[in-house]
């Protein structure tokens, strides 16, 4: 790509950026296309869908969670790189404002443009979760589509302003939940002693 086409291109995807953080996955193009001062065709041209769109976003993001699962594997124990991935997760699905379903339609639909970034970041954190569940420390009777299923649910909690203020709380609960070590439970309800109530 030539230098003032990735200079474009570098610029759409940051008022995109922008635009999708604001108002959602389900932004106008053409509002997007107009903040960055380019005519619709010229953002088609960069980004033919919306799922393209998504994907560029997306992929660094999902890149880091593939990177970072393989060195938490030999960095971190087995419960700590579980916890740690679905922390980053959750706070990368959050970045964008409905991006959950998205994710969720793109696993399922292999002509999807988000497809494959989805899939490869879905099975680092699968490999994450083996990892626990070979030494014990993850509950066996889950597998990757499951812990994709929470990780997602989790975030789709930030998109919830009356839920947003425990999105935390119900992080700790689910892994918790996830985790079969025991005293999980008493050390979450020191942090968050407004879960007795």
């Amino acid at each position: 790509m030539r230098a003032d086409a990735r200079k474009n291109h570098d610029h759409l995807l940051a008022v995109a950026g922008a635009v999708i953080t604001e108002q959602g996955v389900d932004a106008s193009l053409r509002d997007i296309a107009r903040r960055a001062d380019v005519g619709l065709a010229t953002l088609l041209r960069h980004f033919p869908t919306r799922e393209a769109l998504l994907d560029a976003l997306l992929r660094t993001s999902f890149d880091e969670l593939t990177t970072k699962a393989a060195e938490l594997e030999t960095s971190s124990s087995p419960e700590d790189a579980l916890v740690s991935w679905l922390r980053d997760f959750v706070a990368c699905a959050r970045d964008y404002r409905g991006v959950v379903t998205s994710m969720m339609t793109a696993i399922e639909d292999t002509q999807s443009a988000l497809h494959a970034s989805c899939v490869t970041m879905r099975a680092s954190g699968t490999r994450l979760l083996a990892r626990a569940q070979a030494e014990g420390t993850a509950r066996s009777d889950i597998d990757g589509t499951d812990l994709f299923a929470l990780a997602g649910s989790l975030a789709w909690l930030g998109d919830q302003p009356s839920l947003a203020p425990r999105a935390d709380h119900l992080f700790d609960v689910v892994t918790s939940a996830i985790l079969t070590s025991t005293g999980n439970s008493d050390a979450e309800a020191e942090r968050h002693p407004q879960a007795r109530s």
